[in-house]
């Protein structure tokens, strides 16, 4: 089943692009800008996302990783 169609796989999915768009921008902040447009703006603001709510998003990502692991 594609990620579209299940609500768990496409939280999945956003979590990880959280993470991987925060992680990039720390390690090449170049390449994450906040004066592109489309899809790397929205790449940016994911990417913000990831850092000012890290906590949260650490926890839904230790939350999710959970319920992969042992519910589905």
């Amino acid at each position: 089943m594609s990620a579209l169609f299940n609500f768990q796989s496409l939280l999945s999915v956003i979590l990880l692009l959280i993470c991987t768009c925060a992680y990039l921008r720390s390690m090449f902040p170049s390449i994450i800008d906040r004066k592109k447009t489309g899809l790397l703006g929205t790449f940016w603001k994911l990417a913000r996302i990831g850092e000012r709510k890290s906590p949260w998003v650490g926890a839904a990502c230790l939350l999710m990783a959970f319920t992969v692991l042992f519910w589905s």
